[in-house]
């Protein structure tokens, strides 16, 4: 606001509280205008119109007992319309606001736990607003807007929070490692069961290709050269497998010691047990 001798200029979203000798006279809007001093007129003060923010510290504590501090953010301005009652009723709206933010503050979130109070935090909001537009609306002020923008507990509170939920994660964690885990045993199982199924397939397979092989040798043989039986012919074939094993385990670098029966009758043994295996194999493949 500028003033040259009796012209006062008031400035754009201001206005100004004239007075003749100390009575309210009249509102000033944004201009010029004239204010003659040596009839007792003056400029007893300057009302802004403009949007001021006031952020409220207020330590309360929860349903639960967990004290917290929570900042309020306070958005009002001084109506037109009022303005005698905004420069004459109040001598500091801020402490007034701030008063009526502790009291339905303190009041509201002791109802609540911490973590409903997390959730319904707007809720809040929404109360202190509609207490301070009832107040501060007979003093000449609205409230444009009215935020919790922060809610602090104690730092022991919430250390306590981060290692109860890190707990849960980790509980989480371990319960999806042991799901995998069970998965690997249970498909490692199946893979064994199939591999030894197919193992066992391979060696049966394997058993009866050698029965039909060893028939069709017999046969072939004691067909092609006269005057021997098939029991002839197994029992050379048998002796020359024989001779091949002996052959095979002496000449391997690898092979440990081993002692076998030698001799005609362990032949003659082994042949019979190998020709009774190879009857009673035939025997189930024909049946």
């Amino acid at each position: 606001m500028g003033q040259v001798c009796c012209c006062v200029q008031v400035d754009q979203s201001t206005l100004a509280i004239k007075e003749t000798w100390g009575k309210f006279d009249d509102v000033l809007t944004p201009g010029c205008h004239m204010v003659n001093w040596c009839f007792g007129r003056n400029i007893a003060g300057i009302l802004s119109l403009r949007t001021q923010q006031l952020n409220v510290h207020c330590e309360t504590k929860t349903k639960d007992n967990v004290f917290v501090t929570v900042v309020a953010s306070i958005q009002y301005q001084a109506v037109q319309n009022s303005a005698r009652d905004a420069f004459y009723s109040l001598t500091n709206p801020r402490e007034q606001i701030q008063s009526y933010v502790f009291d339905v503050v303190r009041s509201s979130v002791p109802k609540l736990t911490l973590d409903d109070f997390f959730e319904q935090k707007n809720d809040v909001a929404r109360a202190v607003e509609l207490e301070l537009e009832k107040a501060m609306s007979t003093y000449g002020y609205q409230i444009v807007q009215t935020l919790i923008v922060d809610i602090e507990p104690d730092k022991t509170v919430k250390h306590a929070m981060n290692e109860i939920n890190a707990a849960a994660r980790l509980r989480l964690a371990a319960n999806e490692k042991a799901e995998a885990e069970k998965i690997l045993q249970v498909k490692r199982a199946e893979a064994e069961a199939e591999s030894k199924y197919l193992s066992g397939l391979g060696i049966a397979r394997q058993r009866q290709a050698i029965v039909d092989g060893l028939r069709e040798s017999v046969m072939a043989f004691a067909g092609n050269v006269p005057g021997t039986s098939p029991k002839d012919v197994l029992d050379m074939i048998i002796l020359t497998q024989y001779f091949d094993t002996m052959k095979e385990i002496g000449t391997h670098s690898k092979n440990s010691t081993i002692f076998i029966p030698h001799g005609p009758g362990a032949v003659a043994d082994i042949a019979e047990q190998i020709r009774s295996g190879v009857l009673q194999g035939q025997a189930l493949h024909e049946h």
